[in-house]
């Protein structure tokens, strides 16, 4: 057996110190935003973290849980780098802000407007109170978006809505009897099937457009593309994780949107497994600034007459393709199903 010197051992220790402090180095912080209380949409997101892909691509990543607003808030200012409110980015673009796209989670919108059972038809809604979340975000925009275009049903005209910070208080209130129904994710439709109520729509039924995709600054997206390039393959891997693994993602719906049992997160993969994808269609990327722009121009804030500017400037098109090429993406094939 060789015995070491003291100089020898030193050295060994100096190395391993090193080798220690280079990986250390080689992990990058980013700060991703993550909506109070969870939301379905952003499940890739939930699996990356959870399984350790955002690590492994070498990026030091830690969810900022705010609530629609100043999340947005927080990611324009720069003080959260991945920001998964598209339709909130999208407004702000067209309003001048600066900002880039970067990664798909769904092909599909999971919203969905959950009522009492005697209310058998949207039009049913007139004169009653809904929870919607706060104004510009996706669980606010969703359901006034679809009740405006398609039952001619306008807030605050026809019906009024209470803003609830997270989808839990949304169902609470319904539960409660203080409004008479709720806008919320697909992931809380189990849920409020055994409270006694019933899914009266599905805003993706009306409105097909790319949900939770992730927007960054311009600026960060111009001076860090290796990072956004890391985080564009660990959302892709949570996409394809969540795809084909159904038991090995019970633990995130679990953690991340209260799902309580294995039966509930297999009845909720079963129902969405295939609608995420971090590939962004451009006809369902566009309609995230196009649903904007009519919304904005009801509010008198885009003139009528102003034509949408090309969305494809603010998305990182190259750098996304390009990465999901190299890592060998396998692209998502929604199926047509009836409502």
């Amino acid at each position: 057996m060789r015995i070491l010197g003291p100089f020898a051992a030193v050295a060994g220790i100096a190395a391993a110190l090193a080798i220690g402090l280079g990986a250390a180095q080689a992990q990058t912080k980013i700060t991703i935003g993550k909506v109070v209380g969870g939301v379905g949409l952003h499940i890739p997101s939930y699996i990356a973290m959870d399984k350790g892909f955002f690590k492994e691509e070498g990026l030091d990543a830690r969810f900022v849980e705010l609530a629609g607003r100043p999340l947005i808030t927080a990611g324009l200012s720069g003080n959260v780098d991945f920001v998964p409110i598209p339709s909130g980015g999208a407004q702000a673009v067209l309003s001048g802000a600066k900002l880039k796209y970067v990664v798909g989670q769904s092909l599909k919108p999971q919203w969905i407007i959950v009522t009492k059972p005697d209310i058998k038809k949207a039009e049913d809604l007139r004169g009653k109170t809904l929870g919607y979340a706060r104004v510009g975000a996706a669980d606010y925009d969703e359901g006034a978006t679809t009740l405006d275009r398609f039952f001619n049903m306008k807030v605050g005209r026809d019906y009024k809505v209470i803003q609830f910070q997270g989808e839990p208080e949304r169902i609470a209130a319904l539960s409660n009897g203080d409004i008479s129904g709720a806008l919320v994710s697909v992931p809380r439709a189990y849920q409020a099937k055994q409270a006694g109520f019933h899914v009266l729509l599905r805003t993706g039924d009306y409105l097909p457009r790319a949900g939770g995709t992730f927007w960054a600054t311009e600026e960060y997206f111009a001076k860090n593309p290796e990072t956004v390039k890391k985080f564009i393959r660990a959302i892709a891997r949570g996409v394809m994780y969540y795809r084909d693994n159904k038991a090995g993602s019970f633990a995130s719906m679990k953690g991340h949107l209260g799902v309580q049992t294995d039966e509930e997160a297999g009845v909720l993969w079963d129902e969405l497994h295939n609608t995420f994808a971090a590939e962004l269609p451009a006809d369902l990327y566009r309609e995230i600034f196009e649903s904007r722009r009519i919304d904005m121009m009801a509010a008198n804030q885009w003139p009528k007459d102003k034509p949408l500017p090309d969305p494809e400037q603010y998305l990182g098109r190259a750098l996304l393709d390009a990465t999901l090429k190299d890592m060998k993406y396998v692209p998502t094939k929604i199926e047509a199903k009836a409502n």
